[in-house]
């Protein structure tokens, strides 16, 4: 029978499926069907500085609505104390998560300024978690932002909390860079011990009835997969850094060709949510059929045998555009029965 085993940062892991930071883990009960479907590790939900600042705020409004409207008030009701407890209950509930199960958990971080990433990592740290995954993205806001300086920021952030914990990091990263491989690059220098491609940013919509902004919950599309697919490929052979490929991976043939391209590890959560987490099970048994189906007794015999060091074609990673002598473009319309 197929061995699964795989290394992802530094960790062995029982095989290469890790499930992906969504609400699906903070329910105990889930955790355990988790773990008992076959997932390898778990990545917690996220814990966002954003989120923590504004109920912060809300409970400074709500304690503070009726101060000092009469000068009586401010002398029979003195001014109670009001602490930030910031992630006191994200930390809790990680601890209690990763003492649930017996596969490893990682810490999932979303902050704004340094000091706040290095505090909520060490003290995700503290809690005995197995790793950190640090979700680094910049939403352009201004027409006159440089690229260079987001980049240069992110860098510095990736350093600060790298030389604040001893644990593996990995940083899941957004695809809208010029060069994202030039990041990874940097990143791999500065000692993360791996990279999750990419995150699944949220997209606003709008309803065109009521003329409003409407704020949909989008899984990912088998589709999706391409991208990761690509710099999965790229990047084998040319990082220390591990490669985790995230976005569009529904099935154990996803995750083969994740494999084949180079990455050492999958994350999933949407087809958690639309095929339940029994398919865990459904995609290491399609996994370790196809290794049985091609001989291979290990995941190590094929990952990477198709990425862009190892293919003799060199238009797989490296061509952007469409090109005819490849594609039949009066074959395409009648596919998609353009014309008849």
């Amino acid at each position: 029978m197929a061995d699964l085993k795989t290394n992802y940062m530094g960790l062995e892991l029982k095989n290469p499926v890790i499930v992906g930071a969504s609400n699906l883990v903070t329910n105990p009960q889930n955790l355990k069907k988790l773990e008992e479907a076959g997932a390898a590790a778990v990545v917690y939900k996220s814990l966002f500085e954003e989120q923590i600042q504004l109920e912060n705020l809300e409970l400074y409004e709500r304690t503070t609505e009726y101060e000092d409207r009469h000068a009586e008030m401010v002398t029979l009701f003195p001014r109670i104390e009001r602490e930030n407890k910031g992630p006191i209950d994200y930390l809790m509930n990680i601890k209690k998560a990763k003492n649930s199960v017996s596969i490893p958990v990682f810490a999932s971080i979303n902050a704004i300024n340094d000091a706040t990433w290095v505090d909520y990592a060490v003290r995700a740290a503290e809690t005995g978690v197995d790793g950190l995954e640090l979700n680094f993205y910049s939403v352009p806001e201004k027409p006159d932002g440089k690229h260079a300086d987001i980049e240069t920021r992110q860098l510095e952030t990736f350093r600060k909390v790298r030389s604040a914990v001893s644990i593996p990091i990995a940083v899941k990263l957004s695809s809208f860079y010029t060069n994202p491989l030039k990041i990874i690059y940097e990143l791999d220098k500065a000692g993360a011990n791996g990279v999750v491609l990419f995150n699944r940013l949220f997209q606003p919509d709008i309803d065109i009835e009521n003329e409003q902004h409407r704020y949909p919950f989008n899984l990912s599309n088998a589709e999706d997969n391409r991208l990761p697919l690509r710099f999965s490929g790229l990047l084998y052979g040319n990082t220390k850094a591990s490669v985790c490929a995230n976005t569009g991976i529904f099935n154990g043939h996803d995750v083969v060709k994740m494999l084949l391209a180079g990455a050492d590890a999958v994350e999933v959560v949407s087809t958690l949510y639309l095929n339940q987490i029994s398919v865990i099970g459904t995609i290491l048994n399609d996994l370790s059929k196809w290794m049985d189906s091609k001989g291979y007794e290990t995941i190590g015999q094929f990952r990477g045998k198709l990425s862009s060091k190892a293919t003799t074609d060199p238009n797989a990673y490296y061509r952007a555009q469409y090109f005819d002598f490849q594609m039949s473009t009066s074959a395409i319309l009648k596919k998609y029965k353009a014309i008849n």
